[in-house]
């Protein structure tokens, strides 16, 4: 896994009260942090498929437990002293499928009680998703970890996956997924002012 830890509001506050835990009770055995990812990825297919058929109270719950075991893999890598550069490179890739698969299970569910316009909603949240974590990614500063806090850390993944948790219990999805589009979006701006004075433009 990814030496390099970075755990987002809810992640602090709420993940790790149960990640950590779990990975000490699984560090006994001889699953792997690899594994694992894996498994969290399984359960963002699992969520998808409930919020397509409709099944929203599951999926929404399977949504926070995918964002849960997403940091198992870290605290048992370092538990079991297993880090490693790929196992962090397959976690990125495996988060990337996950989130596109909860987005798209979640648009569905929300598309089925309105209109089509809710696909466009849906997109935009997906493409303000995705672009929140290219911009922590393409960031060359990586001393200053710029993203890592404040206003511009908002949209962070765990913060997404416990929206999408909420807005499905309470069978908000059409709403949800607006606030999710405007928050990353907006994000992603904020980023993108705050590169410009971190890396300097003369053009």
């Amino acid at each position: 896994m990814n030496s390099a830890i970075y755990d987002g509001i809810v992640s602090r506050h709420l993940n790790r009260r149960v990640s950590m835990p779990l990975a000490r009770l699984i560090s006994h055995t001889p699953v792997t942090p690899n594994q694992v990812s894996v498994a969290s990825l399984g359960l963002a297919i699992a969520c998808f498929a409930s919020f397509a058929y409709g099944y929203y109270i599951i999926g929404a719950l399977l949504a926070q437990a995918s964002s849960i075991a997403d940091g198992i893999d870290g605290d048992l890598a370092r538990l079991k002293n297993m880090t490693s550069a790929f196992g962090g490179f397959m976690d990125a890739i495996f988060d990337r499928y996950a989130d596109s698969l909860v987005l798209l299970g979640f648009t569905m569910w929300a598309a089925s009680d309105a209109g089509t316009y809710v696909w466009v909603v849906g997109f935009s949240a997906l493409a303000g998703t995705f672009t929140v974590t290219y911009t922590r990614a393409r960031i060359d500063a990586p001393a200053t970890r710029p993203f890592d806090r404040g206003i511009t850390s908002a949209a962070s993944r765990d913060v997404r996956l416990l929206m999408l948790m909420v807005g499905g219990l309470l069978g908000q999805g059409v709403a949800t997924l607006a606030v999710l589009a405007v928050l990353t979006n907006t994000v992603v701006l904020l980023r993108v002012l705050a590169a410009r004075k971190i890396l300097g433009d003369d053009r």
